[in-house]
């Protein structure tokens, strides 16, 4: 036994000197200060700085690692709430050449800001200064989050790495609703639009007004909250991603015979009040006020709602209760929910950065800290006491897989009855679980943990799908085409534009076959060319 813990302490010693050598070789002599721009969003608000209001973007723990372990000061040169707000100031920067050292892009924007030559390479800064786990983890994707960003033969922004899997949509329903009208769960569409209409109808909170709405959609539908993504899977559709036609050729998913379908179910159920009127103006706050009041049961997205806005739901409800699955189908096989590439922004550097290498330091120390050999997962990235924690970093790279690979490990433990080879992130969540299952008022607050990772979490489904083949993945993965910079932002407004008027009968469903045919005529073809010609280059 002696000889055991001397060898486990020797362990200990040597991740500990790792770290420090890490730190110490990474860290400036001297100060230094790096400038950012970034958007903050209400789970941030809601799980981290209501339950710490002295913090701020530039006081907290990140920015305090950052400091002591790097010397490297944070500063934002302008904060602003996320969705259309960012995404104005950010556009408006960037037309006039304003961009800060560092900024997360789209991939669509770093091309532009490369073309228009406010960028550097990163290549050499990158091989030089990102460490060996760093590396092993940007590319555990595959090197396609880098070949999307790869201009003329070098690379000119770092990838945010994150999980495809979880971007997939998940059917969130109120089971206790279920219960109470005696509903199965629904599969099919008919079956959802039943169960929108009978939850609309219950009259659940007794106040005898017709207030209830049948199913939440925001005015930002293809995000991860509030999304219309999986509604439209249903129908074999699959927006904003390129898709195999079946016949080697790669088409917008937008323009899918699938989409008209789509839309003329959602005409209805507007006509019928099981939308919002107000859905095409209400952003995502605005939409979790209805389901955290108990005026709606059923909503897309992402597993991460039950965090936000759910938590919010049990909070006022403690005998509510909200559970993911499967999305439905309107056709007479298994929908697939539809993925996109799991990295969905890269960090550029401006030309003139005295420190371009900082980022690339900042990206090695939250994967050390958050995953590495001796992370410290539990206080960095998902502590029990704040929720949503490692946002406060401005750089978030993730370990792709990672958050399946700990339900996995979860699940093998329930069933075997052994939770103690659950390490690393894994462990972190366990704890989480444990502190609900124990019944303490702490524990009530990690509801919304227990719905991704307990026994019947979204986890559970999201691994459903892989082993079933039920996901529609994004089948263009490369850098963004010529006609891609000069036509993609024109046509998704003419796409979102259109599909608002037909759902709300401004204009009728022939409105569908118009705006493919504009889609195409302004600029969809060139694009269409561009991407099938990418496609064929890798058979």
């Amino acid at each position: 036994m002696k000889k055991f813990l001397s060898v486990v302490s020797l362990l200990m010693a040597l991740m500990m000197l790792c770290t420090s050598a890490l730190a110490n070789e990474q860290k400036y002599d001297e100060p230094v200060t790096v400038h950012f721009v970034r958007s903050t969003d209400d789970t941030l608000d809601a799980n981290y700085f209501s339950q710490h209001p002295d913090k701020t973007m530039t006081d907290n723990l990140w920015c305090d690692l950052f400091r002591d372990e790097l010397n490297i000061n944070v500063e934002y040169d302008w904060i602003v709430k996320s969705g259309d707000e960012y995404d104005q100031k950010l556009a408006a920067e960037l037309a006039v050449g304003a961009i800060p050292e560092f900024v997360n892009v789209t991939a669509l924007q770093a091309k532009q800001l490369y073309e228009a030559g406010l960028i550097m390479p990163l290549d050499e800064i990158y091989n030089e200064y990102a460490t060996e786990q760093t590396k092993r983890v940007m590319l555990e994707t595959g090197t396609s989050p880098f070949d999307a960003v790869t201009f003329d033969g070098q690379l000119y922004a770092l990838p945010v790495v994150g999980e495809t899997l979880m971007i997939a949509d998940l059917m969130w329903i109120r089971t206790d609703w279920l219960e109470k009208l005696n509903l199965p769960v629904p599969t099919t569409m008919d079956e959802l639009i039943a169960t929108a209409k009978a939850f609309a109808e219950a009259d659940f909170d007794g106040n005898g007004v017709n207030d209830t709405i049948g199913m939440a959609v925001s005015k930002t539908p293809w995000d991860q909250l509030f999304t219309l993504k999986g509604f439209f899977n249903a129908f074999d559709s699959y927006p904003e991603i390129w898709v195999d036609d079946g016949t080697g050729k790669l088409v917008y998913g937008s323009t899918l015979p699938g989409t008209k379908d789509a839309l003329a179910t959602l005409h209805q159920m507007y006509v019928d009040g099981l939308l919002d009127p107000e859905f095409a103006v209400k952003d995502d706050g605005k939409v979790a006020e209805a389901t955290t009041s108990g005026k709606c049961g059923i909503m897309f997205g992402a597993q991460w709602n039950s965090i936000y806005p759910l938590q919010n739901s049990k909070n006022l409800e403690p005998e509510g209760q909200w559970q993911a699955f499967p999305i439905v189908t309107a056709t007479d096989h298994k929908a697939k929910a539809q993925t996109d590439v799991g990295t969905t922004a890269w960090t550029v550097v401006r030309k003139d950065c005295e420190h371009p290498e900082a980022v690339v330091k900042m990206y090695n120390l939250f994967i050390d800290k958050c995953w590495g050999p001796n992370n410290e997962n539990g206080v960095y990235y998902a502590p029990l006491d704040s929720e949503s924690i490692w946002k406060l970093s401005p750089v978030t790279p993730t370990k792709p897989d990672k958050n399946l690979n700990a339900f996995l490990d979860l699940e093998a433990a329930r069933q075997s009855g052994d939770f103690s080879q659950v390490t690393g992130e894994g462990y972190s969540i366990l704890q989480k679980l444990q502190a609900f299952e124990s019944g303490s008022e702490e524990g009530f607050a990690l509801w919304g943990w227990e719905r991704i990772y307990g026994a019947e979490g979204a986890y559970g489904v999201l691994n459903y799908y892989k082993e079933n083949n039920l996901t529609q993945d994004m089948m263009f993965v490369g850098a963004p085409t010529e006609s891609m910079t000069l036509y993609m932002s024109y046509l998704k407004d003419l796409q979102n534009e259109t599909f608002v008027k037909i759902i709300t009968g401004e204009e009728t469903i022939d409105a569908f076959d118009r705006f493919v045919e504009n889609f195409y005529a302004n600029g969809g073809d060139a694009i269409t060319e561009e991407v099938n010609e990418w496609y064929a280059s890798l058979k």
